[in-house]
């Protein structure tokens, strides 16, 4: 599950990151956790648990499963 993790970080959510000038990165797989570090203009902005509700939960629940959560790590 670890390489599905980060093939959907790499392949299709840093580029959507990346085009407001953030960055997101793969930190850990813990059990059915995701772990991310965002940084660039995402990095204290008030839009991060917007990002975190609606794109980034949503992605990784279709492309992992339901059970499999997300969780934003501080830089």
């Amino acid at each position: 599950m670890q390489q599905r993790a980060q093939a959907l970080i790499k392949e299709i959510l840093a580029p959507l990151i990346e085009a407001d000038g953030g960055k997101i990165e793969f930190v850990e797989m813990r059990d059915d956790e995701v772990v991310v570090r965002l940084s660039g203009t995402c990095a204290g902005c008030p839009g991060q648990p917007y990002t975190l509700e609606h794109i980034l939960r949503p992605a990784v629940e279709h492309r992992l499963g339901k059970g499999v959560k997300v969780t934003v790590e501080s830089p």
